[in-house]
């Protein structure tokens, strides 16, 4: 495979494949514009995968954390995880959820792992077969190594906001980047990273599915200058940060370049030692 993303055709096709595992990344934000979630019906042999309150630090005070390298490690294999695994990740909000556990795959160093795209409602428009029961899995062997720099923490992106071989891209609204709309989130200034760009990720959207590489390509290359040793991306919680990254990696950024900043304005925005615009 050479894209990050693979249909749902695809991957009812590869039902028989033994190391086809199928996660399950669904979270209860719910977006603006989208339609009641699905929350019964799941694809066939799905497994779990929930970053809210399982795959995340539990020590953090933000949301839905990338955990230590032992504790992901202990949870996949939990799970039934392995290292020879073929991981396809879903939600029910079509693209939404599932780049994020994508990304956390591929910081482990796990590289045969995909986004559904469309995710569950393009697996239902195509009349393939639901259930209502996860898979239980036996253990896996899932080993990985966490590389550090597929997240970076705030003292990172503050140290990088005069850096001009770096670029902070925001995924959030323009309204909220502008802060011309007060933040969902109590007690969070409204504004963005100094120096920061907003490419915001509904713009990225067809309906359930990311827009085709051709229509991303000038959407994303207007915002993500090129020049850059690497891009930042940002969202409200480190979750939608991860939609944009998405696109940027299936149009040909290279992956080494892409990092998520992983506390987001969640973080930025209720310190108020850290400048804002």
């Amino acid at each position: 495979m050479t894209t990050p993303l693979v249909s749902a055709e695809w991957l009812y096709q590869q039902s028989d494949n033994p190391n086809l595992m199928i996660l399950d990344a669904s979270i209860d934000f719910q977006i603006p514009s989208e339609s009641p979630k699905d929350k019964e019906n799941l694809i066939p042999q799905s497994i779990r995968f929930d970053y809210d309150t399982h795959f995340c630090d539990p020590e953090a005070s933000l949301p839905h954390m990338m955990p230590n390298e032992a504790r992901f490690n202990q949870l996949a294999q939990q799970i039934g995880l392995n290292n020879e695994s073929v991981i396809v990740v879903y939600d029910n909000s079509g693209t939404f959820a599932a780049p994020r556990a994508w990304w956390m795959l591929k910081a482990m160093g796990h590289q045969n792992v995909f986004v559904l795209d469309g995710g569950l409602t393009e697996w239902k428009r195509c009349e393939y077969p639901t259930t209502t029961h996860y898979r239980n899995a036996p253990a896996g062997n899932f080993n990985g190594t966490l590389e550090t720099n597929y997240f970076v923490d705030a003292q990172y992106v503050k140290q990088k906001i005069d850096d001009n071989t770096s670029l902070t891209v925001d995924a959030r609204g323009k309204a909220r980047f502008l802060g011309q709309t007060p933040e969902p989130r109590a007690g969070i200034r409204s504004g963005h990273i100094p120096n920061s760009v907003c490419l915001p990720f509904a713009e990225l959207i067809d309906g359930h599915k990311l827009k085709t590489v051709e229509q991303l390509t000038p959407i994303v290359q207007q915002v993500l200058t090129t020049g850059k040793q690497e891009y930042l991306f940002s969202c409200g919680s480190g979750v939608t940060a991860c939609i944009v990254l998405l696109a940027a990696s299936l149009i040909g950024y290279d992956v080494k370049q892409l990092k998520v900043y992983d506390g987001s304005w969640t973080e930025w925005g209720s310190n108020p030692q850290l400048p804002i615009q």
